[in-house]
């Protein structure tokens, strides 16, 4: 599974999201639209509009402005203060790795090729 569609923009890693293959077909396939984003006035993912379609960027991790206000801001509504905090440290941390190592290389240690 070493996809770049799996690698989306906010430094999650679609391979391990439970709602892949259910919900979800990869952030990457679906354009920044996935399930979820039905809730929201735009329906898109607001990190991936901002770094795709208006910076054109790869991922969050490449953005002069990361970790921005929109990335600090955009949660699941469903998981605790906590949950969200370490959420937000895990997808810098692998923001930064990815920025490091590139996107290829990235998805190779995350889906463990």
């Amino acid at each position: 599974m070493n996809d770049i569609n799996y690698a989306p923009v906010c430094g999650i890693y679609c391979g391990s999201c439970g709602f892949l293959g259910k919900d979800c077909q990869g952030c990457g396939y679906v354009k920044g639209k996935p399930f979820w984003t039905e809730q929201l006035p735009a329906k898109i993912c607001p990190l991936y509009d901002c770094c795709k379609n208006q910076q054109q960027l790869e991922h969050c991790g490449l953005c002069p402005d990361f970790p921005c206000k929109t990335f600090f801001e955009l949660r699941d509504p469903n998981i605790s203060d906590e949950e969200f905090n370490h959420s937000l440290a895990e997808r810098q941390k692998e923001l930064k790795r990815r920025t490091e190592v590139g996107t290829d290389m990235w998805l190779k240690e995350k889906s463990g090729i």
